[in-house]
């Protein structure tokens, strides 16, 4: 993967494009008024991994508790705005890390002059977000539409405002719930302007279905090289967003969180209860920040003959498995002990990795 070259913005301490690691965004779904819960929300997504947060800014009690919320929160907090300039004014003067907004809806000119001189003074970035669906009415005339084409020229457009405001702070996202028009309207964007990507498929639907579409979207653009941060968009818990986020960037080998793990899907020549297995691997494994991959297989054809690069892991065998290395093995275990015996050797390298730190 050639990843594309870009401007580099920051939201606080947190980079955005250029040579920094693809980020990871989410949305509360509390009402930000709602401190004390808006709060435990983000600690929650924090711990799963989120490393942008945004807020949804509808009124102007909303924009003053952001102050309230930044003083409680270790990463930075974007204020979601639309339509009215003064939540923009106000959710900078409250302290806000960055702006998403449509610059095409929140007023005349003068208004978005307004917005842009507070956010050059304050050093923050502003997110361009263009959906398929909040196409101005002139251009889905012109288009006849919601076209890839659209979205790019009315997000252009919006650019131009900024830009004639001497501002470049400036990140794009072009989504749609149609992949081949989020994937297009990328593609197109990336001829014209090098400012950062944010990426995603909107309004992706729930987990059991959005979870595969947003990989397939993202995936896609990741593939291309397109993408400098991202936002799963699912209905319902937020935190299914971050660790899909999280699956996605570690599936192209991208970023990896904690320990990997693969397993094989079993079929007939699997001889011990592995799915079981895997599910408690899983669970003993979770939030150990460890860089290593460990392999859970069925059976010794698919054990060190198919997870060869895996740092560690098991191969089931009749009522027992084997541990291995690298591919090579190491101890046979009997089926009841190898939850055991495969923690006790991560352990090893978890405490040979800590002492080389």
């Amino acid at each position: 993967m050639h990843r594309r070259k870009t401007k580099k913005v920051f939201f606080a301490d947190v980079a955005v494009g250029g040579d920094s690691p693809i980020s990871i965004q989410s949305m509360t779904n509390t009402k930000t008024t709602d401190v004390k819960n808006t709060v435990k929300q983000i600690h929650k997504l924090e711990k799963a991994g989120c490393e942008l947060i945004r807020v949804a800014i509808p009124d102007i009690e909303s924009a003053k508790k952001i102050k309230d919320i930044k003083e409680k929160i270790s990463i930075p907090l974007i204020a979601d705005i639309h339509f009215d300039y003064r939540l923009a004014l106000k959710a900078i003067e409250s302290g806000v890390d960055g702006l998403r907004l449509n610059p095409g809806n929140i007023g005349s000119k003068e208004r978005v002059e307004k917005v842009v001189k507070k956010a050059k003074s304050a050093n923050i970035p502003i997110r361009v977000g263009v959906n398929s669906g909040s196409i101005e009415k002139r251009l889905l005339k012109k288009y006849g539409h919601p076209t890839a084409e659209a979205m790019v020229e009315s997000a252009l457009n919006q650019i131009k405002i900024l830009e004639d405001n001497n501002f470049e702070d400036i990140i794009i996202s072009l989504k749609s719930t149609d992949i081949w028009m989020t994937i297009k309207a990328y593609k197109l964007m990336a001829k014209k302007r090098d400012y950062p990507f944010h990426i995603g498929i909107t309004e992706a639907g729930t987990p059991k279905k959005g979870v595969v579409k947003s990989a397939v979207g993202i995936g896609s653009l990741l593939t291309l090289g397109l993408g400098d941060t991202l936002r799963v968009s699912l209905t319902g818990d937020p935190i299914k967003e971050v660790e899909t986020s999280w699956h996605i960037l570690e599936s192209l080998d991208i970023r990896q969180k904690g320990i990997k793990i693969i397993s094989c899907p079993t079929c007939g020549r699997t001889n011990i209860d592995l799915t079981t297995l895997v599910e408690k691997v899983e669970k003993k494994l979770e939030g150990i920040e460890l860089p290593i991959t460990v392999a859970v297989m069925g059976c010794e054809v698919n054990g060190p003959g198919e997870a060869k690069e895996a740092d560690i892991g098991i191969a089931g065998g009749r009522k027992q498995g084997i541990i291995f290395k690298k591919g090579k093995k190491i101890k046979t275990v009997k089926e009841k002990n190898l939850l055991d015996a495969l923690m006790t050797e991560i352990d090893k390298i978890r405490s040979d990795f800590n002492e080389n730190v």
